[in-house]
């Protein structure tokens, strides 16, 4: 799969600019704040229907700008892919596919497959355990429309029983049965959803610390561990059982979502005791793991986006992920540099076509 083409009307920073890229390696250089990360978010935009960086949609609209649009083009399967993304002030964001509209965006996950790796992605460290739960659930939605719908079902449900502790608490009264209907209905996704998580990381982890194992020269030993209340006993009798703290509380405080991935090198978390460097490392090799488990899933090379790639690595474990992405199985390259030099001696040392675009 190949991004052939991108054009961003009212993007961020951009009022109007166009790319044709080459189909392995491009590299968008320039300056900080002329947009080379507007440009990788884009792109990012056109495979989930929303900005990695700002969840808040009218904020990608430029300012005193009413709209934005990104129009991208795309090879896949040898087929031509026209994916446009407009929004305007006031009105629900349309994501078309080949000019026909998206009834559910949800539709739209998975069909354009896609990494990135970013400075940002040290939220999954430092920020609390629902980022770590976004992290995988965004790997498992890519190739999964099942676990999807019973993750978008689980949280409307959890909403629903939420605001039943609510009235519950505001109006002195409590009724057993209906809030039965919630915990059975939260039971039924919920311990899917906990088989599906389960089960992906079984598979996920070794991946991940081959990964780290060939940026860090084997040097450090990491590991993850899924953390779950669902490892103790079923959902419901969780439920049945926590009732008088849910009711004092008035919200829900057992269930998946309350899982939780932690981050350890040599057995210790590493948001304490991990340098700069080794975070930055775990991150990518975190990332490039989900690249393996998605392209072993679809069957299709994820695009790749590097944003800030070489900030806070030392020069080996710059060369070791070039090394890493010097293979026919990586496809198309995307990645932001400050230093327009220093990325064209990193990308000359792998054997791919490369282009560099000067913001």
């Amino acid at each position: 799969m190949i991004l052939k083409s991108l054009s961003l009307l009212n993007y961020k920073n951009f009022d109007s600019k166009s790319f044709t890229f080459n189909d392995k390696i491009n590299c968008i250089v320039g300056n900080n704040g002329i947009g080379k990360t507007n440009v990788l978010d884009a792109i990012y935009h056109l495979s989930f229907g929303k900005s990695y960086f700002n969840p808040v949609a009218t904020q990608n609209i430029k300012h005193d700008e009413d709209f934005f649009v990104i129009n991208g083009d795309y090879e896949k399967e040898a087929k031509t892919e026209k994916i446009i993304i407009s929004l305007k002030r006031g009105k629900k964001k349309v994501i078309k596919r080949n000019a026909k509209v998206y009834e559910k965006f949800s539709e739209h996950i998975g069909f354009l497959p896609l990494v990135i790796i970013s400075p940002a992605d040290r939220n999954l460290i430092i920020e609390g355990s629902d980022t770590r739960r976004k992290f995988i659930d965004s790997v498992i939605s890519q190739s999964d429309k099942t676990y999807l719908n019973d993750l978008i079902n689980y949280n409307k449900i959890l909403a629903q029983r939420n605001a039943l502790l609510k009235y519950f608490a505001l109006n002195h009264t409590f009724n057993n049965d209906t809030l039965e209907v919630y915990n059975d209905q939260l039971t039924d996704f919920g311990t899917r959803i906990f088989e599906k998580r389960d089960a992906f990381l079984k598979e996920f982890i070794p991946i991940f610390k081959s990964r780290y194992e060939a940026i860090s020269n084997g040097k450090e030993i990491v590991d993850l561990k899924y953390h779950s209340d669902l490892f103790e006993t079923d959902l419901n009798t969780l439920l049945k059982n926590i009732i008088n703290k849910d009711k004092a509380l008035q919200y829900t405080s057992v269930g998946i979502h309350k899982d939780d991935l932690h981050f350890n090198i040599e057995e210790h978390p590493i948001k304490k005791f991990g340098s700069q460097g080794q975070q930055k490392s775990f991150l990518i090799a975190l990332k490039l793991a989900q690249f393996d488990f998605i392209k072993a899933q679809s069957g299709v090379n994820p695009i790749l986006l590097l944003d800030d790639i070489f900030d806070k690595l030392d020069e080996n474990r710059v060369a070791q992920i070039i090394k890493l992405v010097d293979d026919e199985n990586f496809g198309q390259l995307f990645i932001s540099d400050t230093h327009a030099e220093r990325t064209e001696a990193a990308v000359k040392q792998v054997h791919q076509s490369y282009e560099i675009f000067k913001l």
